[in-house]
């Protein structure tokens, strides 16, 4: 959950026609003038603009209401190709209000009936944004993802004729528990060094998070993920978390693991206030 929970507009008797306020982020600073033409929301919405909410400034995009209702958005989201094109839609008005500043991303399809109703919303959490706001300056995100490393082919499958001696009874038992152990004790050291890796780059960070480990279809790996983490580094610090990062990627120093690093992001994943922090409850606009 981000700065502000996700709003969601119920399905109404008939939206056609009608549109709704989509908000991307949340920044301090008036957005530049050229925002419009230079970059594009939502295909179906027009053009983003800025809406003031007191001292903060809001990226908004109007919406037709009948293709952001809860049950339109469900649709939609449940097909890959439409979540990665909502995605990047809402990417690129979060980075429209980043060129100002630092910058409180919200919660993908963030919804109000009004511009008065998300000035209001927006508004009512002016000084927690604002603290958020000042926390974020001049800091990014480093997501690092570490999985442990592909075994090599003698720990894989049955013992073999192959491999020498008899295959049957005893022999083969015994070999079979030898290879569990070998995949067990190679498990407990890749573990070990994806601990290790975080430690480090911890040294490093403002703050650091851990996500849940992604499964093979979206982590695109065939062995486990034993961390998927995020790093909010300050600016003044990147090259000390390089440095770091180098360091633990060093060939034969975590020969257990393979560690892949992306960024510099915006913190998406620091984007939370203490109040967010404590709330379970999903709000909705009526």
């Amino acid at each position: 959950m981000n700065a502000t929970p996700p709003h969601r507009v119920p399905d109404g008797p008939d939206p056609l026609g009608q549109t709704l306020t989509y908000v991307f982020a949340v920044t301090g600073a008036p957005l530049p003038a050229d925002l419009p033409a230079a970059t594009a929301g939502h295909e179906e919405g027009g053009p983003l603009r800025g809406l003031r909410a007191g001292s903060l400034w809001l990226v908004a995009q109007d919406v037709p209401a009948s293709a952001f209702t809860e049950a339109a958005l469900a649709e939609r989201l449940n097909s890959p190709e439409e979540l990665e094109r909502c995605a990047r839609a809402h990417h690129r008005g979060v980075q429209a209000a980043a060129r100002q500043g630092p910058v409180v991303p919200l919660p993908m399809a963030t919804l109000y009936r009004s511009d008065a109703n998300a000035v209001e919303a927006v508004t009512a959490r002016a000084p927690a944004l604002g603290v958020l706001l000042d926390r974020l300056r001049d800091r990014t995100e480093w997501a690092v993802k570490v999985h442990a490393a592909q075994p090599a082919a003698t720990l894989d499958g049955p013992p073999s004729a192959g491999e020498g001696g008899p295959v049957g009874g005893r022999a083969y038992l015994t070999r079979a528990s030898a290879r569990r152990r070998t995949r067990h004790q190679s498990h407990e050291q890749a573990l070990a060094e994806a601990r290790e890796v975080d430690s480090g780059l911890r040294r490093h960070a403002v703050a650091a998070t851990r996500h849940r480990p992604q499964s093979e279809q979206l982590s695109g790996s065939t062995t486990p993920q034993l961390l998927n983490a995020a790093y909010l580094v300050d600016d003044s610090d990147r090259d000390d978390f390089a440095r770091a990062l180098d360091h633990a990627a060093a060939v034969g120093r975590h020969p257990h693991v393979e560690i892949t690093v992306s960024g510099p992001w915006i913190p998406y994943s620091f984007a939370r206030s203490d109040q967010d922090r404590a709330d379970t409850a999903r709000e909705v606009i009526a």
